[in-house]
């Protein structure tokens, strides 16, 4: 397992603590990364990355309600959820290649989650990484060319299926 993946794996964790316990535990959720016994670098970054996703946590779900639009943020599978911010905020930051980034949040989803979820992970994060390469407006040849509905729409979420919204 490379440096990169154990750091998304930290930041990961500490993401899904913070959601379910609020920032109010900051401070544990720090110390439980700090106690991983990861390499200074491997925690250093996890820390970094789980500051910067929190940080943008609001333009991430923003990013995530505009493809997937049948799921309500809230609604979905606390580690879906948190897999996909942290898909979001690298994409959305662009220092890693958009392939990597999705492949790296298809292994978490397939490590930490159930098993749909990997195809629910990817069809989301293809959208936004096609969002963030041709924003909209931004070419109209381009929007054209982009179905009006992505892959993660069709697809019934593992953890909320019951739930979804019937199509009327």
């Amino acid at each position: 397992m490379n440096n990169q993946h154990r750091s998304r794996r930290l930041a990961l964790q500490g993401l899904c603590c913070v959601d379910a316990q609020g920032t109010n535990n900051w401070a544990l959720v720090e110390d439980f990364i700090r106690d991983s016994r990861e390499p200074v670098a491997i925690v250093d970054r996890a820390l970094q990355m789980l500051a910067e996703a929190y940080e943008g946590l609001t333009e991430c779900d923003e990013i995530l309600k505009r493809h997937a639009r049948r799921w309500d943020i809230p609604r979905l599978a606390l580690v879906d959820r948190n897999i996909l911010r942290l898909g979001v905020y690298e994409l959305h930051e662009g220092k890693t290649p958009f392939k990597v980034v999705i492949s790296e949040s298809l292994r978490l989803a397939r490590e930490f989650s159930s098993a749909e979820s990997p195809r629910f992970v990817n069809g989301i994060l293809d959208a936004v990484a096609r969002e963030l390469t041709h924003p909209p407006n931004d070419n109209k040849t381009e929007e054209a060319k982009t179905p009006e509905t992505t892959d993660a729409e069709t697809v019934e979420h593992p953890d909320t299926s019951a739930d979804a919204p019937s199509e009327e």
